[in-house]
């Protein structure tokens, strides 16, 4: 199997550090009256506020990250690489419908669940389905409870909206653990690659 180029590394392990360090920054700078556990990431995006601009940044970077991702896993299931870009160009697409400063917008939310939903389910739709050496990432059982733990901390994020109890606590740890997956997905099939190779090594020897 073919292994995830180097630089899937970066386009991966950029994502979850860029997000956990743009919404740290966003929310220091909208000062006092932001409640990181009540109030939503969209708010730090939102038309007006003091971030807007860092966050639509940052959704650029990590749309393009997501997809560029999904290019470079070639030992992936293709509609798990399709999942996985969906995912980032709905983020690409919440920079043209942004949350309005006050109430609701059904554009956005729309994007945004989208957006969460193809996040949870590229990695049972990636997993490889063989009888050969798979990477751990990829392997269905592993991806099912990805996929789970994701799914389940979208609902988490979707209960605590309705409850108006901590949807920002909420969003951000889905948000955390969808960014994470595709970097430790490249890490799995990166090593995966060293273990095969030093196994022929020593087969040969």
């Amino acid at each position: 199997m073919r292994s995830a180029p180097w630089w899937a590394l970066l386009s991966s392990g950029c994502a979850p550090v860029l997000l956990v360090g743009s919404w740290m920054i966003a929310q220091q700078r909208q000062g006092p009256e932001y409640d990181p556990t009540k109030d939503t990431l969209s708010v730090l995006a939102a038309y007006g506020a003091t971030s807007y601009w860092l966050m639509t940044g940052m959704l650029l970077v990590l749309g393009t990250c997501y997809v560029v991702t999904a290019h470079a896993l070639r030992e992936a299931a293709p509609a798990g690489r399709v999942a996985l870009a969906g995912g980032g160009l709905c983020a690409l697409a919440l920079t043209v419908v942004p949350a309005p400063s006050s109430g609701g917008a059904l554009e956005h939310g729309a994007v945004a669940a989208l957006g969460l939903v193809l996040l949870a389910v590229w990695p049972p739709l990636a997993a490889v389905r063989g009888r050969g050496p798979v990477p751990w990432g990829l392997r269905l059982d592993v991806a099912l409870g990805a996929s789970a733990l994701m799914g389940a901390t979208a609902l988490w994020f979707l209960a605590e909206l309705q409850s108006a109890g901590a949807p920002g606590v909420a969003e951000r740890v889905v948000t955390f653990v969808q960014a994470l997956w595709p970097f430790l997905v490249v890490v799995s099939c990166r090593r995966g690659v060293g273990s095969r190779s030093g196994g022929e090594g020593r087969d040969g020897g």
